[in-house]
């Protein structure tokens, strides 16, 4: 499998190389040269299979020729095994026809655990058998950073720095970061957004010399192995739902566009999916552009849905760049005019190619515990935020009432408190066994302005646990 890049400029790179990469040296994204496509009898074989089995067959195709297949099963095997139920993802049912995917049953309590747990595990083999150290710089609106630095924090060759807008993530989520103390541990607390965060990773993979020669790489969803891991639970979800025997539909909270692009990815490789929704906050950059064909960027506001809290989604230029039939310097241009303009639009027959299978909704906070209230008041069955968020987008925008509508369980209500509280159903739930001393815990955090150079400079003194790089 190669790998080429959205902007058309970069070199194809194969698996191994691509995940040490990260952003390609274009600007643009990696995305596979050739899709693989499963038929429906293939598909329908997999019924009943554990999820690392599931994860095997639906991944193998992408890490054929770096990976042997021994190493790939025992890595998944060990990344989907920490996770607290059985099922890994399991489902439960709010009314006729309409689930909960429950992705926050790994250490982190967030769907982040599903790429990030097997990131690190797949980082630490490669480097391995390379010799070889890396610095790992990520921005996270939340969920991220814990997830990241949970799968990393017992890497040997890797130094990770999680940027974070300060007061701007829930207490929970920053602790879960904050509280983890290895030598290769280092949180940052930006005075900015997660834009500002996002930003300074994007221009220090565009000029490392600030590494004197050791090699970054992302574990933002920018990286394609992040991307890779989000598609099995599609195919998880659809086939304990009846596929590929019939359609289902997926609702999906979303900031990045990265766990959405994985959905997108799975219907092109042959999963019968009928409909996307993309559920947003009141940062709806992307509910503009599926909805009237306009992604501008606005201000960027804080929110009771913290993780969506962002205004330019990094993997939407992965759909632009099949929207424009992969046509690299088409995608050059667009991103180039965004850069300087803050706007894109597309030609109207590819925005009404993307609307044959996108629906939207943006969700304030006020919809959102309402949402959350609802739900409760019907079932007891308590929602995170951002869950919250992904359900009344499927009630506002679902197609048809006959074919199953999963809604994406993004992250355990407990990392939200304050969300719960506002929508009047009492006091948020405890934290589980394994985080109950979370708030006992001793942080370590760095707070820096938002200048590039300043976190340049502390990723130099730090890094190579604590030798200057």
């Amino acid at each position: 499998m190669r790998y080429i890049s959205t902007r058309g400029q970069a070199p194809a790179l194969n698996f191994e190389d691509v995940l040490l990469a990260g952003l390609a040296s274009d600007g643009g994204l990696y995305v596979p040269e050739n899709l693989p496509r499963f038929t429906l009898e293939e598909i329908a074989s997999w019924a009943g299979l554990p999820y690392h089995e599931l994860a095997f067959r639906v991944m193998r195709p992408f890490v054929a020729g770096c990976i042997a297949d021994a190493d790939f099963k025992r890595i998944l095997e060990e990344t989907y095994g920490v996770f607290a139920h059985k099922a890994v993802a399991p489902l439960t049912q709010l009314g006729a026809n309409e689930w909960v995917l429950e992705l926050f049953q790994g250490p982190t309590l967030a769907f982040k655990d599903f790429a990030l747990q097997l990131l690190g595990r797949l980082l630490d083999h490669v480097l391995t058998r390379r010799n070889e150290r890396v610095v790992i710089m990520g921005a996270t609106s939340g969920d991220t950073g814990s997830a990241a630095i949970e799968g990393c924090k017992a890497c040997d060759n890797v130094d990770i720095f999680i940027m974070h807008p300060h007061n701007r993530v829930s207490e929970v989520q920053r602790r879960q970061m904050t509280t983890i103390l290895g030598e290769n541990i280092h949180n940052i607390a930006i005075e900015g957004n997660f834009d500002d965060c996002q930003e300074m990773v994007k221009a220090s993979f565009a000029d490392q010399g600030f590494l004197k020669g050791t090699r970054l790489v992302a574990v933002n969803s920018i990286n394609w192995a992040r991307i890779m891991a989000q598609i099995v639970y599609y195919f998880h979800a659809a086939l304990q739902l009846g596929a590929p025997h019939r359609s289902v539909a997926f609702s999906v909270p979303t900031g990045n566009f990265g766990d959405i692009f994985a959905g997108y990815l799975a219907r092109n490789m042959g999963l019968p999916v009928n409909q996307l929704i993309v559920a947003t906050n009141r940062n709806d950059i992307l509910h503009r552009f599926m909805s009237g064909n306009r992604y501008d960027k606005d201000t960027l506001h804080a929110s009771l849905s913290p993780s969506m809290d962002i205004m330019v989604s990094s993997n939407f230029e992965r759909l632009l760049f099949d929207l424009h039939g992969r046509n690299g310097l088409a995608v050059s241009a667009l991103m180039d005019e965004f850069k300087a303009t803050g706007k894109l639009s597309v030609e109207d027959d590819r925005w009404t190619e993307a609307r044959r299978l996108f629906d939207s909704l943006a969700v304030d906070d006020e919809g959102t515990c309402a949402t959350i209230a609802e739900v409760h008041g019907e079932t007891g069955y308590l929602l995170d935020p951002h869950t919250a968020i992904g359900v009344k987008a499927a009630r506002e925008c679902r197609r048809s009432l006959a074919l199953p509508m999963v809604i994406l369980g993004t992250a355990h209500p407990v990392k939200f408190p304050e969300a719960v509280e506002k929508a009047g159903i009492g006091a948020a739930p405890q934290l589980p066994a394994h985080l109950a001393d979370l708030f006992q815990r001793a942080e370590r955090c760095t707070v820096l302005p938002n200048d590039l150079k300043a976190v340049q400079a502390f990723v130099g003194q730090h890094g190579n646990r604590g030798k200057p790089l």
